[in-house]
């Protein structure tokens, strides 16, 4: 293989000798990696409302991609009012599309900035981002800043403990005035305050969630602030070993999961042509 590639193309064969496609392998001496892109976001200064963990660019990588209330204590990042777009787009791209074999060693990219001003491919990623599994904030561990549903949607018992995301999602929150000194980014603040729009897949997967989230609310002694994975640990509960079960005996939430997770997968092949139109992964 000589020294210096932009693209190198290959044909892809099954067990059985059948053609099955191509794969490029590409050289990305002078790109720009993803996690570069992210430390641009980086926010130290105002309130958290999460952590995004993360490690290296590639797929092997993917499943250390996650989002936590406080964080694990190494390669992680500050989720606040300030970067939360960017994290959710950098979180949803990293999870729409599956690890396999062949794209084992892919690396993700900073973006073309055309994806600023598709204000779909945002919303749809911030969708996906607060119903994806990997999303595993915990109420245990600090007020879930993370509810997309108002008390009245779901049928809550009690008032929620953070409006936040509401208040995100419908362009209420108003953004602090920087403070004067040397050390403030010079940058302007991204203005949020105006309501999101969502697909109609996206859409669904709000449906479905709020749906899954009135199951929770119907039963006895519940955490009024729980969070998807909150609920997911009560309905499917821990085996001896500590790890949460894959399944729970109550049929009805299963129904009410799986709905949940077949609109993510829809959401998902949606949000994949972007992905790479706007250069975080080349095809």
């Amino acid at each position: 293989m000589p020294d210096k590639f932009k693209k190198i193309k290959f044909n892809i064969y099954d067990n059985f000798g059948t053609f099955s496609g191509n794969k490029s392998i590409y050289n990305f001496d002078k790109e720009i990696f993803l996690n570069n892109w992210l430390k641009k976001h980086y926010d130290k200064k105002n309130n958290k409302i999460g952590v995004l963990g993360f490690v290296a660019n590639d797929f092997q990588n993917q499943k250390l991609v996650f989002i936590t209330t406080n964080g694990r204590g190494h390669h992680e990042t500050f989720i606040t009012y300030y970067n939360l777009k960017e994290i959710l787009i950098y979180f949803s791209v990293r999870h729409i599309i599956i690890h396999s074999w062949l794209n084992h060693n892919d690396q993700f990219l900073e973006p073309y900035k055309q994806w600023q001003k598709d204000k779909e491919f945002q919303n749809d990623c911030i969708a996906f981002a607060l119903f994806f599994e990997k999303n595993q904030i915990k109420s245990k561990d600090g007020i879930n800043h993370w509810i997309p549903f108002t008390e009245h949607e779901v049928n809550a018992q009690a008032k929620f403990e953070s409006h936040f995301m509401t208040d995100f999602i419908k362009g209420k929150i108003k953004p602090e005035e920087p403070e004067s000194n040397l050390f403030v980014m010079s940058e302007p603040k991204p203005h949020y305050e105006i309501p999101l729009q969502f697909s109609e897949k996206a859409t669904a997967v709000f449906d479905a969630g709020r749906e899954l989230w009135k199951y929770y609310h119907l039963q006895k002694d519940v955490n009024v602030n729980a969070s998807l994975y909150d609920i997911r640990e009560y309905f499917q509960g821990r085996n001896d070993k500590g790890k949460m079960n894959n399944k729970s005996k109550d049929s009805q939430y299963m129904v009410l999961i799986a709905s949940l997770r077949d609109s993510l997968k829809i959401l998902a092949k949606k949000i994949e042509p972007k992905v790479y139109e706007y250069g975080f992964l080349k095809q």
